[in-house]
């Protein structure tokens, strides 16, 4: 697998980074040793150890062996190979899972694609079929559909999503998609806790317009943001930096329709499919 630009984060990754540093230090070898008594490049066991690059099941049954580690790296690997599609989500955003089953409130603006936790099956399965990088695609379907279990528990989160009307609009699979897709949607903007707004075409340009974020209202009274454009995600806790995505937020739904006029538009598309 090809080293990443930036470092993985799942916990199960930097246990087996941390323990194959210490491993490794306590031996009293550099990287360059290690990798040459176990045939592998100094550049590949820096990578691991940097959390840029996964570990093979052999690297780790050939730690094993190595240290005489009575099955740890294996175990470890085992770890990170049941987690591996949280390895290959974008950076902070294993953390923003976690908030997210506990939130009380979610604000969501997506401009380009309908969120996360409002696709049905067929339309996350377009998605991710078409990214090279993803070789489970039912499992990833399967994971974004257990996200949407908050929606279904005794308290759900109270929740506003706006989106451009250009979401409903692109076709996503095929038209049977989208009609599904937007008769989902339409009956998810019905349900009492949840608000759906849509920004409107000839609105133009609009602060939304850069990428997807979202922010976590919590049972603390705090607020946690997330925003991902381009592949890349950022986790943010800074209450000055979620502060401005507050206001960002409401610039947008500044622009949006209101909640009986959103409904209106996505049954009028949906009856154009």
């Amino acid at each position: 697998m090809p080293a990443r630009s930036e470092p993985y984060d799942a916990p199960a990754v930097i246990t087996f980074a941390t323990e194959l540093e210490t491993w490794r230090t306590q031996a009293g070898l550099t990287k360059t040793e290690l990798s040459k008594s176990l045939g592998y490049t100094d550049s590949y066991v820096g990578q691991v150890e940097l959390c840029k690059n996964l570990s093979s099941q052999k690297f780790a049954e050939d730690l094993d062996t190595y240290f005489k580690t009575n099955g740890l790296f294996l175990r470890l690997w085992e770890r990170i190979d049941e987690t591996r599609h949280l390895s290959t989500l974008p950076p902070g955003f294993p953390q923003y899972l976690d908030y997210e089953t506990r939130a009380e409130t979610i604000r969501n603006s997506s401009p380009n694609l309908m969120g996360g936790l409002l696709q049905t099956e067929n339309y996350a399965r377009t998605i991710f079929g078409r990214s090279p990088s993803l070789d489970d695609v039912e499992r990833w379907v399967h994971e974004r559909m257990k996200r949407q279990e908050i929606f279904t528990r005794d308290n759900p989160p109270r929740t506003w999503f706006i989106m451009d009307e250009a979401v409903l609009r692109r076709i996503v699979g095929s038209r049977e998609i989208m009609r599904e897709q937007l008769a989902h949607l339409l009956e998810f903007s019905e349900r009492p806790t949840n608000m759906v707004h849509i920004v409107p075409l000839n609105v133009g340009y609009h602060e939304g317009l850069g990428g997807v974020f979202t922010i976590l209202g919590m049972e603390d009274g705090g607020n946690i943001a997330y925003t991902e454009s381009c592949g890349e995600g950022v986790l943010l806790k800074q209450p000055p930096l979620v502060a401005r995505r507050l206001v960002e937020y409401d610039l947008v739904r500044s622009h949006a329709l209101p909640v009986e006029e959103s409904r209106v538009l996505i049954k009028t598309v949906m009856e154009e499919l």
